[in-house]
């Protein structure tokens, strides 16, 4: 049988019994409303990146953590680890511009960051400061035309079937080239820091949704910034 991909809601409640806490004591630790709480553990809800940010900083947990179980043994220092990449289980973050889905967020500590980007930004004032974050990172244009800006190169349109590998502490911006409505990017992000998912989801501001499974590509709030790092386009 295929392992269940944990839901926030599992997350949750697994994160209140590992503490010991009733509903109501993790609204008062939380400062989220016990009503909410229980629609999110029950799958009926999910928490918007602001929210789940205020979750973080009261239980004083880094954001990763919150998508990652809790194994009852240390992981192992060489492992045999596997994951399924499928859209329906990714934690999918709606912006204006992008649909971004977080692939394989079971694992924990991963050094790649596997992500599917639905780009519908056509220019660079739509897309915002250019973004930074710490390692590397190869981005592979599945459908589409995408218009490639960074720090010190002039822009490159690439097409399907074509990618770019880049230094990620450049800054960097993708979106979809003229004539293309939109672009779908499969890229994978590397780096030592093993909080890298967390930095990557802090790009993305308190107006993006987010949530944990999704069933199609498609639309939604707007990339902000916080530890990873925007500078504006010299």
């Amino acid at each position: 049988m295929t392992a269940q991909h944990p839901t926030i809601g599992r997350l949750l409640r697994s994160l209140r019994a590992r503490k010991g806490w009733t509903l109501k004591q993790m609204s008062e630790h939380s400062g989220i409303p016990l009503s909410t709480l229980s629609k999110v553990e029950h799958d009926r809800l999910t928490l918007t990146y602001d929210k789940l940010l205020q979750l973080s900083q009261r239980l004083q947990l880094r954001m990763s953590e919150l998508f990652a179980e809790q194994d009852e043994a240390p992981e192992p220092p060489v492992t045999a680890r596997r994951s399924i990449g499928r859209v329906d289980d990714a934690i999918r973050i709606t912006t204006p511009n992008y649909d971004y889905y977080y692939l394989c967020p079971e694992l924990r500590r991963k050094r790649m960051i596997p992500v599917l980007t639905r780009v519908r930004a056509k220019t660079i004032a739509e897309f915002g400061a250019l973004v930074h974050h710490s390692g590397e990172e190869y981005i592979h244009v599945l459908e589409g035309r995408m218009e490639v800006h960074t720090e010190f190169y002039d822009p490159i349109v690439l097409e399907t079937g074509e990618g770019v590998y880049i230094d990620s502490n450049m800054g960097h911006a993708y979106i979809a080239a003229e004539g293309c409505d939109e672009v779908l990017l499969l890229g994978v992000c590397s780096s030592a820091d093993e909080q890298l998912m967390e930095s990557l989801l802090t790009l993305h501001g308190e107006e993006g949704a987010v949530t944990s499974k999704v069933r199609q590509l498609e639309p939604a709030a707007k990339p902000a910034r916080r530890a990873a790092k925007r500078t504006a386009r010299p």
